[in-house]
């Protein structure tokens, strides 16, 4: 029986009970949860004046296993625990060799290392001593699916809701990288008039700098209508405005869409809740669009579009294109996925 993966949200529970492992191993593709949980035992295991002397944080590139497993074995000074953090721990050479420090770590210490962009091989012993005495972590990335999700309950956190536009408008114009994510909703929730609690896509036009009528999220909904005026319209504010609105953004959210739409052919249950189940999305409204696309566009056209989008994506990169422009380029490919 395969072992359940620790989650962000039950390293976090022990934590705020103060139960403490002897070493915490996090790794993974997203920096955004290392962080936060390093920072949390960095900032509330010991208080200000314990941390003059038994906050230890070093870089991986600036020390080798004996010095980090020195640093562990030493005993804290006028406080019950000492913590010592490895940042960039992926850069420390021959890290198998903490396997015999953990064998039989030191009470008093939490060993936190930092592992970001990349994994432990979980075959070997480093990882099975991890695991028998302390928290082996992987921070994975979220999949796009997700983000809405994320958006809604990180604010739900703060006491604040969002519209659901203004979610998709987040989702699509920030992506995955959830430090950014969060701090570009951290900086919407400042700017909240003192009365208000909701953030709208009118708001996120104003301070984000994404424009509420003219984004991918407006475009590919004019394109589940069929709505070509529209569409052209958004076309030509993106080609007058490329640096917020890159060619390759639009081509990869449009690629998303209509191969989720190809798969929704596929879904047993074609309503919402079905669709939505079926794709792996978080809430049945975001099936919406997918139900109604499938009405307007068939299977085979569907086909057709996504092999026109990489073919748009390969000429974008210079390959069999010479002279058109990225705005010829989506305007052509808007007119082939409309007719």
């Amino acid at each position: 029986m395969a072992k359940q993966e620790i989650s962000y949200d039950s390293i976090l529970r022990e934590l705020k009970a103060k139960q403490y492992r002897p070493v915490y191993y996090l790794m993974g593709e997203e920096p955004y949860y290392i962080d936060l949980i390093a920072d949390y035992i960095t900032d509330n295991v010991l208080t200000d004046i314990e941390k003059e002397f038994n906050l230890t944080v070093v870089y991986g590139a600036d020390v080798d296993v004996a010095t980090i497993i020195n640093a562990a074995k030493r005993y804290p000074m006028m406080s019950e625990r000492q913590v010592v953090v490895v940042k960039e721990a992926q850069a420390v050479r021959g890290m198998e060799e903490l396997s015999y420090y953990l064998q039989k770590p030191l009470n008093s210490t939490i060993l936190v290392l930092c592992h970001k962009h990349g994994t432990l091989d979980r075959r070997k012993k480093l990882a099975a001593e991890i695991e028998k005495t302390g928290i082996l972590f992987e921070s994975k990335k979220l999949k796009e699916a997700q983000l809405p999700a994320f958006i809604t309950g990180y604010l739900q956190q703060k006491g604040v809701s969002i519209d659901p536009k203004a979610t998709a408008m987040m989702a699509e114009f920030v992506g995955t990288d959830l430090s950014r994510l969060t701090g570009e909703l951290d900086k919407l929730c400042i700017t909240l008039s003192k009365n208000s609690t909701q953030i709208t896509p009118e708001q996120i036009e104003q301070n984000i700098g994404i424009s509420k009528d003219y984004n991918n999220f407006e475009l590919r909904s004019a394109l589940v209508e069929k709505d070509i005026l529209k569409a052209n319209k958004i076309v030509k504010y993106f080609e007058e405005n490329p640096k917020t609105n890159p060619i390759q953004m639009t081509l990869s959210l449009l690629f998303g869409f209509y191969s989720n739409l190809m798969l929704a052919y596929y879904a047993p249950e074609k309503t919402e809740q079905g669709v939505a189940a079926f794709l792996g999305l978080k809430t049945p409204w975001q099936a919406r669009e997918y139900l109604t696309a499938m009405r307007r566009y068939s299977g085979v056209k569907t086909m057709q579009i996504i092999g026109e989008i990489r073919y748009t994506d390969a000429k974008s990169k210079g390959v069999g294109n010479s002279s058109l422009t990225d705005g010829d380029l989506l305007r052509e490919l808007i007119f082939k996925i409309l007719h």
